[in-house]
């Protein structure tokens, strides 16, 4: 620890003072000098001391190869200082924003959907009868400064030839969390954060165990998130259907005392909406005085937003929500190259139209700006969607004052 060393270091400077200090009490002119510099090194090996053994306790607590104290205050005096800012949302759209927005800010709530009902959430959900675990788990690692290692043991996902095939290690911690902690799933989350040591908070927006239905423009009606996008028919709706659906109080708190509020990005129907419906939640952003911004989508999502331009976007949030859940629209303009657009036209996935006037005729404010971000997929590029935000949120705080 080298924390006694560090303490005799300013023990022997107490010293050095004192004898300083008596010899300056001497009538000789050279003596008081002598003391005078007695004093400054005795000082000197005090501060020096202390400056030390602080260190080394705080490294005690720090995880490994997080020894940077500048670092670390500036996480502790400038990003906690930073705007409250609430993401609402679910899938990887919502984890790609929060990860970056952590450099922005520490004052982040996720409120994540948990009606997700396949894979290895949807497996669990029947098993065990709790909320689906999957979003809750992709935003606490986007959000944790726990080593790297931590992160992605809570990614790991077991082999198809395991007892465990499909499941991942973080769903099955959270499971096991909820039972640990008598079935209170909003506890169990709470308790993960702290094992993941997350910057911010990620909260459930309801835990009663409900699920996603979506009712379509021929008529017909499906339940269950996995099984509602849907490429015979249109969604005209969606609900929630098993128990009586509650925002959680953690989750209406955070929404009235959010600076900013950020919808999306994420699929539309099965990631923003279902958080919307749930009852008192759109009601609470509406009332809201955050400043309240959507992000669109780049890409249409095949059996989900076929067809869909920007306008169309915001037009099916409004009709399960209130108009006011919005005050500005963020949208990508950039054109992506014909070559990475080839393999999603095989999966008839297209670019969102941009209709900017439309946006601004429902009277919404609209900031279109390059988001895009081409490698393996076309998506955001999260460095530019989080330039892009702050830039908004920083424009929209100068006026207000």
């Amino acid at each position: 620890m080298k924390v006694k060393r560090w303490l005799l270091t300013s023990l022997l400077g107490v010293v050095i003072v004192g004898a300083g200090a008596v010899w300056t009490a001497e009538p000789d002119t050279f003596v008081t000098m002598i003391g005078i510099v007695w004093i400054l090194c005795g000082m000197v090996l005090i501060v020096m001391g202390m400056g030390k053994m602080i260190v080394s306790l705080l490294t005690l607590f720090l995880p490994k190869g997080e020894r940077d104290l500048v670092n670390i205050l500036y996480q502790k005096r400038y990003l906690e200082r930073g705007p409250k800012i609430v993401v609402i949302g679910g899938g990887h759209g919502l984890s790609h924003l929060i990860f970056g927005l952590k450099e922005y800010t520490a004052n982040i709530t996720a409120i994540v959907t948990v009606a997700d009902s396949g894979g290895s959430s949807g497996r669990l959900r029947e098993e065990f009868n709790i909320v689906a675990p999957g979003d809750i788990r992709n935003c606490l690692v986007a959000l944790a400064d726990a080593p790297a290692l931590m992160g992605e043991l809570f990614q790991f996902r077991f082999s198809q030839d395991s007892q465990l095939k499909g499941h991942n290690f973080g769903n099955l911690f959270l499971t096991a969390m909820v039972q640990l902690t008598q079935g209170d799933f909003e506890r169990a989350v709470k308790e993960t954060s702290k094992v993941l040591a997350i910057r911010g908070k990620v909260v459930p927006s309801t835990v009663s165990n409900v699920h996603l239905a979506a009712e379509y423009m021929d008529g017909t009606r499906t339940e269950g998130e996995a099984r509602i996008p849907s490429p015979h028919s249109r969604i005209k709706r969606v609900c929630l259907t098993g128990q009586e659906a509650h925002p959680t109080q953690d989750a209406i708190d955070a929404i009235e005392e959010a600076d900013v509020i950020i919808l999306g990005p994420g699929s539309l129907y099965t990631s923003v909406i279902p958080n919307l419906i749930i009852p008192g939640m759109s009601e609470a952003i509406a009332k809201s005085q955050a400043f309240k911004i959507y992000v669109c989508n780049v890409m249409t999502q095949h059996g989900e937003t076929d067809n869909y331009s920007a306008s169309d976007h915001v037009k099916a949030l409004m009709e399960h929500s209130q108009r006011d859940v919005i005050d500005a629209c963020l949208i990508n303009v950039a054109e992506a190259p014909p070559e990475a657009l080839s393999r999603y036209k095989e999966e008839a996935s297209f670019p969102v139209k941009p209709d900017i006037e439309g946006i601004k005729e429902m009277g919404y404010k609209v900031v279109a700006a390059d988001l895009l971000g081409v490698t393996d997929y076309v998506r955001h590029d999260s460095q530019k969607l989080n330039q892009a935000l702050i830039k908004l949120i920083e424009s929209h705080r100068v006026v207000r004052r």
